[in-house]
């Protein structure tokens, strides 16, 4: 059979586009790695300079991605006729920067860099505020933030609401019209069950963590679980940071942060679990992916469900605990030492409801989400205003939770998201539960051992399954096309609902 010739302009097109992938990829890494430098390390006098420098890379890499060049590229690459011998790859490739180039094309270049200076001086800004209880502090840089992302969802364009245009970047597809019914369901089915817990469950010992338990302490139980729940050290490190989170540099170099509290041990512990499981994935993604746009996760979601999975469904589990019970006891003797692992189990999975999000137990979370989710989408539909959120946060978190906060740090003050930019992201922590839960009814059907595996400290084979599945792929297939592949459906609300009502009930013996 003759072997079919590549087209001379396509064959022409795919070099320059790999090379412009890569130089793209490569800027990227390094305001990654300023990223984390900022949050993480460098003093306070000399962020100002920092951010416009960092600032002025993110245009950088703007422009080549909405540049003639690459906007050539991408009609000599999409066109069908030249094209139908281009591999998988380079189709998926195709798609991510044609996205971006479609809604981005028509922001101005240095509209866009005002923005990004913006953003990387706004974290000051918003750290400056949480830690003095000031809300005006911040206030300035928020009502710009939030002034150009309206502006950029009327650029973007969207069918039906505003705040469709922001979701997408955060999960492509995701509109107010099919997440609205997701939230509906689960709000439903978490608010009937946390009041059946209130008045029927039986009390937890939750008691045993208003000990102080030595930092120093929490760090070496820390870095000794990374490597064995799945983390190569030698391709990535744990710091700490105001906000935890994990920073790609490339697949060899994942940075993971946390907080430490020594009045309160869970904080640390289920915050590197999370990131671990953000991290892993990262890791994970296959090296011929590396240096170009597929070498992230498929979408902020789906690498939501990773960091929840590794935190809650096995981080949570009893089998997890019957596993690492005893080495933190080692670590912890006076603290820990007459309560069993049955009582600890049940005193990490206690339902309480709390002021701050990434504190807050695995039922009530989605509820800190939703109320952010709202706020987020009457901001950007211009019903509310950035002076007035101090007061709607307040509200909504005792229509929601039942409590007010006391403080703006507490409340309004403690997220970092709105300071990058992130209107859009905190959907994403709950669709990644939702993913999760679906993720994990399919590998206990797969893989019937999978509780013991945890029971006896074989992550490498549940990390595996997730790497073979889900990992490997890095950005190949849009979400949903990975949630059907991995699980045989679309994103569905009854498993997260199955799992939270099977768990709660036996943890309350309801």
């Amino acid at each position: 059979m003759e072997q079919k010739v590549m087209d001379p302009t396509v064959k022409k097109a795919l070099e320059q586009f790999k090379a412009l992938d890569e130089k793209i990829t490569h800027f990227s890494s390094i305001i990654g790695l300023a990223d984390w430098d900022q949050k993480v390390m460098a003093p306070k006098k000399g962020r100002n300079v920092f951010a416009k420098a960092a600032g002025t890379l993110r245009t950088e890499v703007f422009k080549l991605s909405v540049s003639q060049e690459m906007g050539d590229l991408l009609e000599t690459l999409s066109s069908t006729e030249k094209t139908e011998g281009l591999d998988e790859m380079t189709k998926a490739k195709v798609r991510e920067y044609k996205e971006y180039y479609q809604k981005s094309k028509s922001i101005p270049a240095d509209l866009f860099q005002e923005y990004s200076i913006l953003t990387a001086q706004a974290n000051d800004a918003w750290e400056e505020a949480r830690e003095n209880n000031d809300f005006a502090r911040y206030l300035p840089s928020l009502e710009k933030i939030v002034e150009y992302k309206r502006k950029f969802a009327e650029i973007y364009g969207y069918e039906e609401h505003p705040y469709d245009a922001l979701l997408d970047e955060f999960e492509p597809g995701l509109t107010v019209k099919k997440l609205d019914p997701l939230f509906a369901k689960l709000r439903e089915s978490s608010v009937k069950l946390l009041e059946r817990i209130k008045n029927n469950g039986k009390p937890t010992k939750v008691e045993i963590f208003d000990q102080s338990f030595e930092i120093e302490k929490q760090k070496e139980f820390n870095r000794y679980i990374l490597p064995i729940i799945g983390f190569d050290m030698n391709a990535g490190r744990l710091d700490e940071t105001v906000h935890p989170f994990a920073q790609t540099v490339n697949t060899g170099d994942v940075r993971l942060t946390t907080r430490y509290l020594e009045k309160n041990v869970r904080s640390a512990l289920f915050g590197t679990i999370h990131e671990a499981g953000h991290g892993i994935y990262e890791q994970h993604v296959n090296p011929v992916f590396e240096e170009s746009v597929l070498q992230s996760g498929a979408s902020f979601g789906i690498h939501e469900s990773q960091s929840r999975f590794l935190e809650n469904m096995v981080g949570r589990s009893k089998e997890f605990w019957k596993y690492f019970y005893p080495k933190l006891q080692e670590y912890f003797p006076n603290q820990l030492e007459n309560v069993s692992v049955e009582e600890f189990y049940r005193a990490v999975n206690t339902v309480q409801p709390s002021f701050i999000r990434v504190e807050a137990d695995e039922l009530t979370y989605n509820l800190h989400i939703m109320l952010r989710y709202e706020i987020e989408k009457a901001l950007i539909g211009g019903e509310i205003e950035v002076k007035d959120l101090p007061a709607i946060w307040n509200q909504k978190m005792q229509d929601y939770l039942g409590i007010t906060p006391n403080t703006d740090t507490e409340g309004v003050l403690q997220d970092v998201h709105w300071s990058f930019g992130g209107i859009g992201y905190f959907p994403s922590y709950s669709l990644g539960n939702l993913y999760a839960a679906q993720i994990l009814r399919t590998i206990q059907n797969e893989v019937p051992e999978f509780n013991n595996y945890i029971e006896n400290g074989r992550f490498d084979l549940i990390q595996e399954w997730l790497k073979e599945k889900i990992h490997q792929y890095g950005k190949l297939y849009t979400p949903n096309e990975l949630i059907v592949r991995v699980t045989g459906e679309e994103l569905n609300a009854d498993y997260l609902v199955e799992y939270l009502e099977k768990k709660y009930s036996e943890v309350y013996e309801l």
